[in-house]
């Protein structure tokens, strides 16, 4: 292998955040990483049937796979460092901890036993996680980190479940000076049932992880000169103890309206005191920190990795999640290298 240094470390996001790779649009940020990762000496490097970009260290039986992704957020901020801050899309979510994942598997002496595959998923901000699902189903590996930031001293353990509904509704315009209530106050009055509902649920339970949150990402009206229609989406978060088959199955759409549901997974939590889990904790004591454990409100692919692989596996990378998706999204170069080291000295323990 070659050595990567800090400033090479550093092009290398640099040079990622600044192709462009919504979801369903990652080929060129695919290709990019591959190249790189053959320049740095993998044994192997490719990209998948899938749009995956795969590189592989080592020749053993032992897999150890970092399944970060490349695919982002829409939108495209202006790429720039400033006081060794790196801004632009996909700083922190998440090709800071893809390019962690990239450069310690190329840093790091790796067992002979064991084989780093790095993974630069599509489609993980799609709901649909086309890439984890055909990394999954074809790959057994004995450990999994998946790439999310949780800033270099942090280990995330948990994920909640998600569903998302689309709920419709459709029908003769009335006069609004008259009873019958219009499109959009029909919509209103079922996410404020759903509002309910949720609350309901939540009575007495402190704790956030252990929610039901509910959320209105999408609400339109609109008129055809006979017809009205409103249409929303709604996205669930589900907490260990709720099963997205079973808040599908209570929805009542009523008022002659429709719903149909999709994204739907189950939230996932990983073992505290997994061999995995251990070995992040020295290493991140030998950079200096103190290791703390998180439990995220959203989803990432750990919720289809870890039923999946059954294995040891934790969440890790550099960046503050508060900043994902945001028009401000920044990355401090200084964590982003913490957090290699502290990659590296997991690879070489395991």
């Amino acid at each position: 292998m070659s050595a990567i240094s800090p400033a090479a470390a550093e092009e290398l996001l640099h040079d990622l955040v600044a192709i462009a790779s919504p979801s369903r649009q990652e080929s060129e940020a695919a290709a990019f990483l591959v190249q790189w990762m053959r320049a740095a000496g993998y044994d192997e490097a490719f990209v998948d049937e899938a749009g995956n970009a795969v590189g592989i260290v080592g020749t053993g039986e032992s897999d150890v796979i970092l399944l970060g992704h490349i695919d982002t957020f829409g939108g495209f901020p202006p790429v720039q460092i400033k006081d060794r801050i790196l801004y632009g899309r996909g700083s922190v979510d998440a090709k800071g901890p893809l390019s962690t994942f990239a450069v310690a598997a190329g840093r790091a002496k790796v067992p002979d036993d064991n084989r780093v595959i790095v993974v630069g998923a599509v489609e993980e901000e799609a709901a649909t996680s086309k890439g984890a699902r055909h990394i999954v189903a074809n790959y057994r590996p004995a450990y999994c980190v998946i790439g999310e930031p949780s800033h270099w001293d942090r280990i995330t353990l948990g994920y909640k479940g998600r569903l998302l509904v689309d709920w419709r509704w459709e029908g003769g315009l009335a006069h609004s000076a008259g009873e019958a209530p219009s499109p959009a106050e029909r919509a209103v009055d079922y996410w404020l049932r759903i509002q309910r509902r949720a609350a309901e649920h939540n009575r007495g339970i402190d704790s956030i992880f252990a929610r039901l949150d509910a959320s209105l990402r999408d609400l339109r009206t609109y008129q055809d000169g006979i017809n009205g229609v409103a249409e929303m989406t709604i996205g669930f978060r589900l907490p260990p103890d709720v099963d997205p088959g079973e808040v599908a199955a209570d929805l009542e759409p009523a008022d002659g309206a429709t719903i149909a549901t999709h994204g739907a997974e189950n939230a996932y939590t990983a073992d505290k005191n997994s061999a995995l889990s251990r070995v992040f904790r020295r290493a991140i004591r030998a950079s200096g920190g103190t290791p703390r454990f998180l439990y995220k409100t959203g989803t990432s692919d750990m919720n289809i990795a870890g039923p999946g692989w059954d294995c040891p596996i934790v969440a890790y990378g550099p960046g503050d999640s508060a900043l994902d998706h945001t028009p401000n999204e920044h990355i401090n170069l200084d964590e982003y290298l913490l957090a290699i080291d502290v990659l590296t000295a997991v690879l070489e323990s395991l």
